[in-house]
């Protein structure tokens, strides 16, 4: 089942970058620099919703129906957004990111679809296995951006509907990929566990969630207002395809190193290894060198590699279930809304040292808490075991 599960999840990451970068440059000519944020912060509440939807999905129609469904509700917001580019009302192109936003969160969650087909010792390799595989369509798509403008103007279209045109494409082959996702073979446990909804939340879990949150949020501040600097500063689609790849490499190419560390090492160091690179990052990217620009950014993807899968596999182990995460999915999503409202308003106000600064006040907490966190001697639970035990038990285990 792995295979189906990482080529749609790759087609799906190519068409959210494509949309998400052009959306941006489509509002900020046509309305202002200001709000061009927004289309990105409809597909934030897109990626919110649709990861809840998923969850609940998930628990009625099983893990790989409710992907399906996500991908298929992105076909159709990724046709509302080539409509907007036409000439059609920009209201749809709000629509349409928010749908594809519904796609987004289906590739995300499909990372815990791998780990429902491996044994759980591979769990944390089948996750960064997953995310590794999107580097395709992440940093790929940013390079066929050129090309699907020049189609487009080919066609009589507006050049900026051409990267549309192409989310749509990338969209519906996630969707076929993704018809070939079989239901695994579920142990007792698994059964159990999918569907348990624990008394309270353990402490591991909230480290998890709120690793992940602010990992994004940094990542999110930043790159939202990555396209409208490359454009104000007269740099075409070309120089920003080498930003996003650049960023997009990182985020997902040496994701295998990361499971690796975290079966090894445990999550802990990884998320404090993970909050301190974003940091780093964000001070760079405010620096005065722009030779530093691009391999900052290369940073900033792979800091946050390292919060999403170091917390991820804390998550699932302190707690399994598909409601608690989608639950922390689309928290995660949903806060980070706020950060791509505010990231091109804050940049119009201060620049990127103003985004450097709030991401150290969001990240050097945490990274004092986690790094202070009294790690639990590790409990090895039996799968048959795990079935009657609770999450306070279970995240012994988690380390």
């Amino acid at each position: 089942m792995l295979i189906p599960v990482i080529l749609a999840a790759a087609l799906m990451n190519a068409a959210m970058v494509a949309a998400s970068a052009v959306s941006t440059i489509l509002i900020a000519d046509d309305l202002s620099a200001d709000l061009a944020g927004l289309p990105n912060t409809a597909g934030v509440l897109g990626t919110a919703a649709g990861a809840m939807a998923i969850g609940r999905w998930s628990a009625r129609l099983g893990r790989a129906q409710a992907l399906k469904t996500g991908y298929g509700v992105a076909v159709a917001g990724g046709a509302l957004t080539v409509l907007a580019a036409v000439g059609a009302p920009v209201a749809l192109l709000f629509v349409g990111m928010f749908l594809l936003g519904a796609g987004n969160a289906a590739s995300l969650l499909s990372r815990y679809a791998a780990a429902d087909a491996v044994a759980p010792a591979r769990r944390a390799a089948a996750m960064s296995t997953v995310v590794w595989a999107s580097t395709a369509g992440a940093v790929g798509g940013p390079f066929l951006l050129e090309p699907a403008q020049s189609i487009a103007t080919s066609l009589g279209l507006p050049p900026l509907a051409g990267p549309f045109l192409l989310a749509v494409a990338a969209a519906f082959s996630a969707l076929l990929a993704a018809s070939r996702i079989r239901p695994p073979q579920r142990t007792q446990y698994e059964e159990q566990a999918a569907g348990a909804v624990p008394v309270r939340l353990g402490a591991s879990a909230v480290v998890a969630a709120g690793v992940m949150l602010v990992g994004h949020l940094v990542m999110v501040a930043l790159m939202t207002s990555v396209p409208v600097h490359a454009h104000h500063h007269g740099q075409g689609l070309g120089a920003l395809g080498l930003m996003l790849s650049a960023h997009t490499l990182g985020m997902f190419a040496l994701a295998p190193l990361t499971g690796w560390w975290i079966d090894r090492a445990g999550p802990t160091p990884v998320m404090i290894a993970g909050l301190a690179t974003v940091i780093v990052a964000a001070l760079v990217v405010a620096g005065p060198s722009g030779s530093t620009f691009t391999p900052a950014l290369f940073l900033l993807g792979y800091g946050w590699n390292l919060c999403y899968l170091g917390g991820s596999a804390l998550l699932t182990a302190a707690s399994p279930g598909a409601w608690l995460e989608s639950g922390v999915e689309a928290g995660v999503w949903a806060v980070s809304a706020i950060a791509t409202a505010a990231s091109t308003w804050l940049f119009s106000a201060g620049g990127f040292p103003l985004l450097a600064v709030v991401s150290v006040v969001l990240g050097l907490p945490l990274l004092v808490v986690v790094a202070l966190r009294r790690r639990p001697t590790a409990v090895v639970v039996p799968p048959l075991a795990g079935a009657i035990v609770g999450p306070a038990d279970r995240e012994q285990a988690c380390g």
